[in-house]
């Protein structure tokens, strides 16, 4: 296993990889148009019974509470099975009913049994299929992994957030009813598609550890690795900012620039575009010059962006930095985990995979609410748009602030060359 991702060779993809990346990333797409529809328009509908930035944040922060309580007791139990497939099996099914459901919330009690069952069925199936990754995928084309499946997530997401809007139109529940239909056929397809011979592996032989022990190896793992602690600490920031960014940015537009929701939805899909352009370009150029050091320059132009709408409210000079940010979130997006690869041991893929989801549960729940928060607060300063250009700040205060501790990772990772 490589010791770090700067040492990745630039070669090309053998015969069928490009088959199996385009298998493996279609539960990505569904999960991304999924998670993207709950995120972005649940706080739409959650007007209806709360005028509260903050509420709707909480509301939304259950992601990130799902996922320290589920990521790593998944990831690990996908460890001490022969397959990870059978946890798709069942928690893709609930995710579905969930979704479709929360299209139908009328009140807060019911919007967050229907985000706390459709987070909870997420987590169980999400960690062991993406610990999927690092079993079938050389490290040596970790990066065009990550920027594949990153192709797929930017594709959900553009297609949810794109058509989310217009679904809205017709009626409250058919975005929801639209993205549950879509995430089962996605899902469906992979399940018929993905060869078992690649899937049933010996990675649990041998195991017999219980939940206790896969704890406290987590917990070593921590204790004695400053790269993993580094790592977790820049990884729940860059979360929180995406968190921030997916939960307001519909309002924003709405809101805050007067913006129709149908037009709210397409502006966004535009910037979308930019993040899947990211992807491909992103996931070459770290194969080929390193992770670390394509991460530390697109973050510096990603939080010098986001910095923009923070302090301008003018719809002309907010969309002039669009493709920049656009980009920089699509960067942000594709190379975490292929920056983490490098650091798991074989046989903790799943564990580690639960760590990655620990770090994103933490800013995914900060994230919304911070961001609810700064808006509540400085609803006076920002009345211009009614408080919602606050969360640019918070978004662009997590992401500068990620730069130096991604230095340190880079020393980590370079002592261990």
């Amino acid at each position: 296993m490589a010791t770090s991702s700067d040492q990745q060779r630039d070669r090309g993809l053998q015969p069928g990889e490009w088959q199996l990346l385009a298998v493996l990333g279609l539960p990505t797409f569904a999960y991304a148009l999924a998670t993207t529809i709950a995120t972005t328009y649940l706080p739409v509908l959650a007007q209806d019974f709360t005028h509260s930035s903050t509420v709707v944040g909480l509301l939304i922060a259950v992601e990130g509470i799902m996922a320290l309580l589920i990521a790593v007791p998944a990831g690990a139990l996908s460890d001490r099975r022969t397959s990870r497939l059978p946890f798709v099996r069942w928690g893709s099914p609930v995710l579905v009913v969930a979704l479709a459901a929360m299209g139908f919330a009328t009140s807060l009690p019911y919007a967050l049994v229907a985000v706390v069952v459709f987070f909870a069925a997420y987590f169980v199936a999400y960690e062991p299929y993406r610990a999927l990754y690092p079993d079938l995928i050389d490290p040596e084309i970790a990066g065009r992994g990550q920027s594949t499946q990153a192709l797929w997530r930017g594709l959900g997401t553009i297609i949810a957030i794109a058509t989310g809007g217009v679904l809205l139109t017709l009626g409250k529940p058919v975005p929801f009813l639209v993205g549950a239909a879509l995430t089962a056929t996605a899902v469906g397809i992979f399940l018929a598609l993905l060869p078992r011979r690649r899937t049933d592996t010996d990675h649990a032989a041998g195991s017999s550890t219980g939940l206790r022990e896969d704890l406290q190896r987590l917990r070593d793992l921590v204790v004695r690795r400053p790269d993993l602690r580094a790592f977790m600490v820049a990884n729940g920031l860059w979360e929180l900012s995406l968190g921030a960014t997916k939960t307001f940015i519909i309002l924003y537009l709405t809101k805050g620039l007067g913006v129709g929701t149908g037009l709210a939805g397409l502006a966004v899909a535009g910037t979308a575009v930019f993040i899947a352009a990211a992807t491909p370009i992103s996931g070459r150029l770290a194969d080929r010059f390193g992770t670390v050091r394509v991460m530390r320059v697109s973050l510096l132009i990603y939080g010098a962006g986001l910095l923009v709408p923070f302090i301008v409210n003018n719809a002309i000079v907010v969309g002039a930095v669009t493709p920049l940010v656009g980009f920089g979130g699509g960067v942000v997006m594709t190379l975490p985990y292929a920056l983490l690869i490098p650091l798991m041991k074989d046989d903790d893929h799943g564990l580690t995979t639960g760590l990655y989801s620990v770090s994103r549960g933490v800013g995914t729940a900060l994230g919304p609410l911070l961001a609810g928060i700064a808006i509540g607060v400085l609803d006076g300063p920002f009345s211009g748009t009614d408080g919602y250009q606050a969360m640019w700040g918070v978004c662009a205060a997590a992401i500068l602030l990620s730069v130096p501790i991604l230095g340190r990772l880079r020393d980590e990772t370079s002592q261990n060359r």
